[in-house]
């Protein structure tokens, strides 16, 4: 173990109250696409045309089939090492513990961790539009059953993610601020870190003299107020990591 492994193993050891965020990248080794980056998927879709409310009310069946062309991916996907850690950590550290994810795969979830926040949603629900009422749907559907419309009004349904023009879930928010409030010590994991408002968290904990360590491959906005950075990916950083920290009893 380096010197930057041991700091933030003994920050991880002596957090109270610790939050992970995690984008992106985490689920990356898992073989899901990112959105940014060199190969991220607004480098070759317009997210305005695909990700946007008001491109699903103009044209559902388009917005639609890229979704689903988005849980085919999301179906064959296992979650990786990187997950497992994170969930190994909150068996280590709760109650106080807090995980925000950005993603939408569900893979921390597949990975077993519970004390979890998915600030952007789930691709795997789905909301009516007219009436609001919620469903799992976790079939990739056939063409012709695009775009899908509610059981109970025959109104168009929306993937349960958070689209450009919507507001993040109030419920969502309201949980992320009170922890990050508290917390002591921030893991950033595989973000970018330019999606706001969860891109001001880091900044907001370092303001109340929290710490911050971020293990991502590529520099952040972040990483000039990091306390620890570790260059790498999350399935090969992070299980060492929580290894150490379960060694320790």
């Amino acid at each position: 173990m380096d010197d930057t492994d041991r700091e933030a193993l003994d920050a991880i050891r002596a957090s109270r109250h610790l939050m992970v965020l995690t984008g992106a990248g985490v689920s990356r080794e898992s073989g899901v696409p990112t959105f940014r980056g060199k190969d991220g998927l607004w480098n070759r879709y317009d997210p305005m045309e695909l990700a946007n409310i008001e491109a699903l009310r103009r044209d559902p069946l388009t917005v639609w089939k890229w979704y689903n062309w988005r849980r085919s991916l999301i179906h064959k996907a296992e979650p990786n090492p990187g997950h497992y850690a994170i969930a190994d950590l909150e068996a280590h550290k709760a109650p106080g513990f807090l995980l925000v994810t950005q993603n939408v795969d569900g893979l921390h979830r597949r990975a077993g961790s519970r004390s979890l926040v998915e600030v952007h949603g789930d691709i795997f629900r789905e909301i009516c539009t007219r009436c609001g009422t919620s469903r799992e749907a976790y079939d990739v559907y056939p063409e012709d059953l695009l775009p899908p419309r509610c059981d109970a009004c025959n109104g168009l349904m929306k993937p349960g993610v958070v689209m450009f023009g919507e507001p993040l879930p109030r419920e969502a928010m309201e949980r992320t601020v009170a922890f990050m409030e508290i917390a002591d010590l921030l893991l950033l994991v595989g973000t970018s870190a330019v999606v706001y408002p969860i891109a001001s968290i880091p900044f907001e904990i370092k303001g109340r003299g929290g710490m911050i360590i971020e293990v991502n491959p590529d520099e952040t906005p972040v990483s000039p107020i990091a306390d620890v950075v570790i260059r790498g990916p999350a399935g090969g950083v992070l299980p060492a990591l929580v290894g150490d920290l379960a060694r320790d009893g």
